[in-house]
């Protein structure tokens, strides 16, 4: 291999078991989840529980993919490093930059998120405040150590986790013990009372599967931690292993619980089904805890943002489609360049989200809605290519392979095939199919205006001249 394949990193694996287990689990458990559901109930009614098991059994396989080539290369590059080695460097140029740019939009949103969450304590401060303050301390954190990046983001999930967990169970109180409401059970009738179970009809739940599969955005970044896993042959299985039964217990769970104790075409009007849960227990703080709970969210998913585009710059960087100042680490093998510059990029956010016309900004942010989908596709083909690659023998020493393969790999690529085509019938989705496939031109441009392609041609010349 080369060493500009992106497989050779310098980082440091101080990332321990519960780290790992709790990134995997906080990157499937976001701020859509307490804002976003309703949004979500109101398309596909109660059927939205069929439609969240449909997607996590189709992202269980697409970690399982991921899993497969992580344990054998496990580099915090991940699906760039391994496109640039299995499908080529342009797939692994395009792949590298789009995660990156994914997240950065990303974070440009939930800094700005953090400003207005801040404002339900202190009206009075401006909101690029605390939006600038959240930035320059996640930015701390991810400077100091990817052990500090680790302990940060496993308290940042375990507030989520412990919060839905209470949710579930006071809900469930509800429902079986009338628990808040004078001893009467609730009972789950309203599951199917009205309009059905399925009261949206099946293209209600086709159309669900967007922001379904839109909420499991992050949970791929398990991949990216492989590089800094302290024993990513026994962390990686396990964290992967669980996120189904997570997924289904979180937000299964969690969605059971609010369709079982509000009417679901009245959620969205009646505020936050969160929120109300715990003001029928007695809790008069609710609001409040909620609010904390999703400005931790926010502030999660800064961290991991520039968590991940730091490492993704510094494999760029190592591939030599990024500039050598990206590979070069700090006295604590942190990739600072990469981790700075990407911060840079997330304070110009904060003020163009200010100056410049919502629209302009929501068409931006599309790219990572396409980003997702592009990600998602590129771990499964690489799975693929990875494993033609072996010979029988190789392929039964597989320390944790892929089941189902290849059938299961292409009812996954089919799949976001079909979520692709679905975007384009949503006014709100038809954007980023639109902008989506611009930006990937874009990358090929540039790709070719910098004479990578010729390098490339000639390093491929060079190996064949060599064997």
């Amino acid at each position: 291999m080369s060493k500009k394949d992106g497989l050779h990193e310098d980082l440091h694996r101080g990332l321990q078991e519960r780290h790992i287990q709790l990134i995997a689990l906080g990157g499937a458990i976001g701020v859509g989840l307490f804002l976003g559901s309703a949004t979500a109930i109101k398309t596909a009614g109660p059927a939205l529980m069929v439609s969240y098991i449909i997607g996590g059994i189709i992202i269980f396989y697409i970690m399982r993919a991921l899993g497969e080539v992580a344990v054998a290369y496990p580099v915090s590059g991940s699906f760039s490093a391994y496109a640039n080695r299995f499908l080529g460097p342009m797939a692994g140029y395009i792949t590298g930059w789009t995660y990156w740019f994914m997240w950065v939009v990303t974070c440009m949103a939930e800094i700005t998120a953090v400003g207005v969450y801040m404002q339900f304590w202190f009206p009075e401060v401006p909101q690029w405040i605390p939006a600038l303050a959240a930035l320059v301390c996640m930015m701390t954190v991810n400077l100091i150590a990817v052990a500090a990046y680790g302990e940060f983001e496993f308290w940042f999930a375990l507030i989520k986790v412990i919060t839905i967990i209470v949710m579930i169970v006071v809900g469930l109180g509800m429902i079986i013990f009338g628990i808040g409401n004078s001893g009467v059970p609730i009972g789950i009738s309203n599951l199917w009372s009205y309009g059905g179970f399925c009261a949206q009809g099946l293209t209600g739940m086709i159309m669900s599967l967007v922001m379904v599969m839109f909420s499991y955005l992050g949970i791929e970044l398990v991949g990216v931690t492989a590089g800094e896993a302290k024993d990513p042959e026994k962390t990686l299985p396990s964290a992967i292993d669980k996120v189904f039964w997570r997924i289904l217990i979180f937000y299964i769970g969690a969605l059971f619980v609010i369709m079982s104790l509000y009417p679901w075409n009245q959620l969205g009007t009646i505020g936050s089904p969160f929120v109300l849960t715990f003001e029928k227990l007695g809790v008069r703080s609710a609001a409040g805890i909620i609010n904390f709970v999703i400005l931790t969210a926010a502030l999660s998913s800064c961290n991991s943002g520039l968590f991940s585009t730091g490492r993704m710059l510094y494999n760029l960087s190592l591939q030599g489609r990024a500039p050598e100042f990206f590979g070069k680490l700090s006295n604590r093998k942190v990739p600072q360049n990469g981790i700075l510059v990407s911060a840079v990029f997330l304070l110009i956010g904060v003020v163009l989200n200010y100056l410049i016309p919502g629209k302009v900004f929501t068409y931006v942010t599309s790219i990572g809605t396409f980003a997702a989908l592009w990600v998602w596709a590129i771990i499964i083909l690489v799975q693929i290519k990875f494993r033609q690659e072996l010979t029988p023998e190789q392929q039964a020493k597989l320390k944790y392979p892929m089941p189902g393969y290849p059938v299961i790999n292409w009812i996954c690529l089919a799949f976001l095939a079909f979520v692709a085509v679905v975007m384009c019938f949503d006014p709100d989705t038809l954007i980023a199919m639109i902008v989506g496939p611009i930006w990937l031109v874009f990358l090929v441009g540039t790709y070719y205006m910098f004479g990578w392609n010729k390098t490339d041609e000639k390093n491929s010349k060079n190996i064949k001249n060599l064997k």
